[in-house]
């Protein structure tokens, strides 16, 4: 529970960050940023600096995490915890900037690149949002950074709203007083650390009890998690030798590609599967554009981690919103057959696999192995998370999360936004990932790359582009 600001704090579960988000942290280096993002274009002239700032601080109150940094006991004796940023100071956050002439598509690509490419600030609220001025054709953009830490794709989708208003006359809301409630101190949280790794022994015994109660129901769940495990073995056998992986360096590149909500629903209509498949499908030959342009076999798989989200959804599939900011998601593994030539023939079989998949409950088992590690001690959570995600690895090429956005328009300061592209982080020696964002009837892919080694981001996106343009075709 949440301790009341005059006596300080009492540490409660909201606190505390579960063992996924403690992961994001853990894996977190020199190299790999573990800050996810959004880049959207409006309509201009850009407002005033000072009067965003204030629409931001009067949003504020309804995401306490931006005014919190992350606390970390000694030796990782017990998982850390958000507590109330004591110099909390808003300008530090957002901030202002403007391109170089001409302030085209090119010129934002690389700020966005060199601005993901600097690591947040562990002591400060892990988030930052960047106005910039200077686009070509009377526009201007909002670049936000977020650690993966506080939020999920599907979450953060939320937090666009809070940014966001439905209405270009929307009314600024009043700024509230805020004061810091006091930091607790390290003997008291080592004190509770301490208890809580007493307990550990106990929870699982006591969540085999709860199970016990209610035993059909515990079987059904116990084999949904065997069969996903199952099939995520075969994640672990290594595939070919392939330039997507290796070691990366701290600089990013970024770059995008855009479709149609309508061509994509055109394309699923004429050749079946799934929206996410066809976008797969798109992916799919942009990598086997990628890798022959580089002078390698096509004749491969690609296998990339498919985050999927785990929150209750309602009768229509829309997952719900339950105002929290921490991460609930797990993951899938889809193989991209690159060694096809047809897009129609890459979505017939990734239409095939993804059914597979959700049969074979992956999800449930990834979800089901995230949860254990709220067993485990953690300090050993820590070590383990930073020793699986070092070293050479060629089980999975690449990530490709795919986050449905809202489909009317959307405001900020009166001025429509006109796209929003996404951005998702390298890690654990992936020199590709691609992020997918749809909104008012567009859906955009946004590509980042390592610096030294994914010079050629723009034969991927123009692949990506050029495989719906012949599925379209071929409908």
């Amino acid at each position: 529970m949440r301790g009341d600001p005059a006596q300080g704090y009492v540490s409660g579960v909201d606190d505390r960050l579960s063992p996924l988000d403690a992961s994001f942290l853990h894996v977190e280096d020199a190299v790999s940023h573990m800050h996810i993002g959004s880049i959207a274009i409006f309509e201009g002239p850009a407002p005033r600096y000072e009067a965003f700032v204030a629409a931001v601080g009067a949003k504020l109150p309804g995401v306490p995490r931006y005014r919190q940094v992350v606390r970390r006991l000694p030796w990782d004796m017990g998982r850390p915890m958000w507590v109330d940023d004591p110099h909390f100071n808003i300008e530090y956050h957002v901030r202002h900037s403007a391109l170089p002439a001409p302030g085209g598509d090119e010129e934002l690509r690389r700020f966005v690149g060199r601005i993901m490419s600097q690591q947040l600030d562990r002591a400060k609220p892990l988030w930052e949002i960047w106005v910039v001025n200077g686009l070509e054709g009377d526009r201007w953009a909002l670049v936000s950074k977020v650690h993966h830490c506080m939020v999920d794709g599907v979450s953060g989708t939320e937090l666009l709203s809070l940014i966001l208003d439905l209405t270009p006359d929307a009314r600024v809301a009043d700024l509230v007083a805020w004061e810091p409630r006091p930091a607790p101190s390290l003997v008291s949280l080592a004190l509770q650390a301490l208890g809580e790794l007493a307990l550990v022994p106990i929870r699982p015994a006591q969540s085999l009890r709860a199970a016990m109660r209610v035993p059909r129901e515990a079987l059904a769940q116990l084999g949904d998690v065997l069969g996903g495990l199952s099939s995520m073995l075969g994640v672990i056998r290594p595939g070919p030798t392939t330039s997507l992986n290796g070691p990366i360096g701290p600089h990013r590149r970024w770059a995008w590609a855009t479709a149609c909500v309508e061509d994509i629903k055109r394309v699923r209509a004429a050749h079946g599967g799934t929206f996410n498949d066809v976008v797969l499908a798109c992916i799919t030959a942009g990598f086997r554009d990628l890798l022959i342009s580089r002078g390698e076999s096509a004749d491969r798989i690609v296998r990339t981690m498919v985050p999927v989200s785990v929150r209750q959804r309602d009768a229509r599939g829309v997952a719900v919103g339950d105002g929290e900011l921490s991460n609930k998601i797990s993951v899938m593994f889809a193989e991209l057959p690159v060694f096809k030539t047809d897009p129609v023939e890459m979505l017939a079989d990734l239409t095939h696999q993804m059914e597979g998949l959700k049969d074979s409950h992956e999800a449930v088992a990834g979800e089901a192995l995230t949860s254990i590690g709220g067993f485990a001690p953690p300090i050993l959570l820590a070590l383990g998370v930073r020793f699986a995600s070092k070293g050479p690895q060629r089980s999975v090429n690449t990530v490709t999360t795919n986050v449905p956005g809202p489909q009317m328009p959307l405001y900020a300061m009166g001025r429509r936004m006109l796209q929003a592209f996404p951005f998702v982080p390298l890690g654990v020696q992936m020199r590709v990932t691609i992020a997918i964002f749809s909104y008012d009837g567009q859906v955009n892919f946004g590509v980042t790359g390592d610096y030294d080694t994914a010079g050629d981001l723009d034969v991927l996106c123009v692949g990506i582009e050029k495989a719906l343009a012949g599925m379209l075709a071929a409908a």
